[in-house]
């Protein structure tokens, strides 16, 4: 994955990773990073995100600007007559790297917002109750003051189409988390039985809206017909949901993972191994490895669910349990065929590097072996 993106990075013209630096360097958030360091030696889930943005090159959270800089290469110039064919760099135009930050930041500022912890579940081990709930602040304001000048960067691109577009996607991000935190906060986390379908339109609404929009955003902006804007919201929706099947299978499929890692319970391998088991042998399950004494001597749980869900021990048995069904073949199968779908929205750009490096993207996070 490392080297894909890499390779693509060339292909653009300057490393993704710097993308939001102009926001990231401004007075506010030096501001900002000074308060958070506050939380060091506490458990808030906004160090871990912080780490994530000057650590993580194995995930690369600049995935989607890099995805909308190599669409927007791959298509090329429009025949259209345009009064910036001028602004054109490497073959992109201005606009749409103005596009890929934009999109980016709005990214990272959800991902901020995502680390807002409830206070009524924490413990004496997280830290302090008073740094938490100043962690919470900073979460608040600084996902605020990401969003905000993302909004103020999509104005200034003056296209209707593209705001009410990115805009649209905002809106599905809100939906996308709402639903799932309202799931996750009721008992058990599995009081909704979630099918495979369902599982899909929450996914592309939390995960996939803001990519597919958003690379459709980019041939608006280089004026390129409603063929080839929809042929690039189809390979950003199908080339997204491959990434988070791909990220839903790794605690099955990885084989330095642990055998206590714990894992979504509403996951694809786990949605698809409960729809072929059958929602109540899935559940009698749950209930038998909660009544059976944990071994490990491990007692985390996931702080978003208020009654207390299984421990690493039964994460455990019930990985086993997924891994001997039949729910991770079919996360796997899942995942290929929307590989597949988005590399034949692929065949319709003109053979190029950049076409490639988007072929290259999708062939990495289909590859199990």
């Amino acid at each position: 994955w490392s080297q894909v993106v890499s390779e693509a990075e060339k292909i653009v013209g300057y490393p993704t990773s710097f993308m939001s630096l102009r926001c990231l360097l401004s007075d506010e958030l030096s501001n900002i990073a000074m308060q958070v360091r506050k939380l060091v030696g506490t458990k808030h889930p906004l160090l871990d995100t912080a780490r994530g943005f000057v650590y993580d090159s194995r995930n690369n959270l600049q995935m989607r600007g890099l995805v909308i800089l190599l669409v927007s290469k791959a298509a090329g110039p429009s025949t259209a007559e345009l009064s910036f064919q001028h602004n054109m760099v490497s073959g992109i135009y201005s606009s749409q790297r103005s596009l890929a930050e934009i999109t980016e930041l709005i990214h990272t500022a959800f991902l901020v917002h995502r680390g807002i912890v409830n206070i009524g579940e924490l413990k004496s081990c997280d830290g302090p109750l008073k740094d938490m709930q100043f962690g919470n602040k900073m979460a608040v304001l600084s996902g605020d003051f990401l969003l905000a000048n993302a909004c103020t960067s999509l104005a200034q691109l003056q296209n209707t189409k593209v705001v009410e577009l990115i805009s649209s996607a905002i809106g599905d991000l809100v939906q996308g988390i709402y639903y799932e935190n309202s799931k996750s906060s009721e008992e058990n986390c599995l009081t909704d039985d979630i099918s495979i379908s369902r599982w899909k339109e929450q996914v592309f609404l939390s995960h996939s809206a803001l990519l597919a929009k958003s690379c459709q955003a980019a041939m608006e902006l280089a004026k390129h017909s409603a063929e080839i804007q929809d042929v690039a919201f189809q390979y950003g929706k199908h080339m997204s949901m491959s990434h988070k099947l791909h990220s839903d299978l790794q605690p099955f499929v990885k084989e330095s993972s642990s055998d206590t890692m714990a894992f979504s319970l509403n996951s694809a391998p786990a949605v698809l191994h409960q729809e072929f088991l059958g929602r109540e042998a899935w559940i009698k399950q749950i209930r038998e490895g909660r009544r059976m004494p944990c071994t490990l001597g491990d007692n985390r749980v996931r702080r978003h669910c208020r009654n207390p869900p299984p421990c690493a021990c039964v994460f455990r048995q019930l990985r086993e349990a997924i891994k001997a069904g039949k729910g991770v073949t079919s996360a796997i199968d899942l995942c290929r065929c929307h590989g597949n779908r988005a590399l034949a929205a692929l065949e319709r750009f003109p053979p190029s590097e950049a076409r490639a490096a988007l072929a290259n993207i999708v062939c990495a996070v289909t590859r199990f072996s």
